[in-house]
């Protein structure tokens, strides 16, 4: 059995997501970011990152990041259909993923959860979040422009990992009134008709509603 280590409504429950879909066996850790739970040796002996996601395989082997956590769940289980098998809409599939993570979350809503990294002065917060709020906007911009091109509603003609990716960071949005384009919008409400994407949400402690 994998164990899988995450923190309710955070980037991991798109690999939550991920896993259900795939309807594997694993055990869910749960940590507490506020009370600092990723900084406990316990947990930095399994991920010395300090960081979730985390998958610990069958073999013992040690996945983080969420890039390489959904890309190795899609080339397992290939058979799931997580990646096209075109291999130029993989490398969308990526790009997506990708920018959803590095960008949207890493540089966009970092500013408004954490900001505390980027001031040194209290009086600087506002504009910090600010910054984000506009990195934000200008993210969902350019995925909504990849997601008209779409007919299937998703990145490309299927679900696959980086729509996962992609409703962790529009979730976000949904929680802190920051407007999604209409194409991230209906990305975000197809997303939740999943029954898989409805019983995670409940499992971690939300309602669509």
């Amino acid at each position: 059995m994998m164990d899988f280590y995450m923190t309710p409504g955070s980037c991991s429950t798109g690999i939550h997501i991920l896993l259900e879909e795939l309807d594997l066996l694993f055990s869910a850790h749960v940590l507490s970011l506020p009370a600092g739970d990723q900084n406990t040796p316990e947990y930095l002996a399994v991920n010395p990152k300090g960081t979730i996601p985390a998958l610990v395989l069958d073999d013992g082997t040690v996945l983080s990041e969420f890039q390489a956590i959904a890309w190795w769940l899609a080339l397992a289980h290939p058979k799931a259909g997580l990646l096209p098998e075109d291999i130029t809409k993989q490398a969308e599939v990526l790009e997506v993923m990708s920018y959803a993570v590095s960008t949207i979350h890493m540089q966009g809503f970092t500013r408004i959860f954490t900001t505390e990294r980027y001031i040194s002065r209290e009086q600087d917060r506002a504009v910090v979040e600010a910054q984000g709020r506009q990195l934000i906007a200008k993210g969902f911009n350019i995925v909504a422009q990849k997601l008209e091109q779409s007919p299937s509603g998703y990145v490309t003609d299927a679900f696959s990992i980086a729509d996962a990716a992609l409703f962790y960071v529009e979730f976000w949005a949904t929680r802190t009134d920051i407007k999604l384009p209409d194409a991230c919008q209906k990305h975000f409400d197809k997303m939740c008709t999943r029954p898989v994407v409805q019983r995670v949400l409940m499992e971690e402690g939300y309602r669509l509603s």
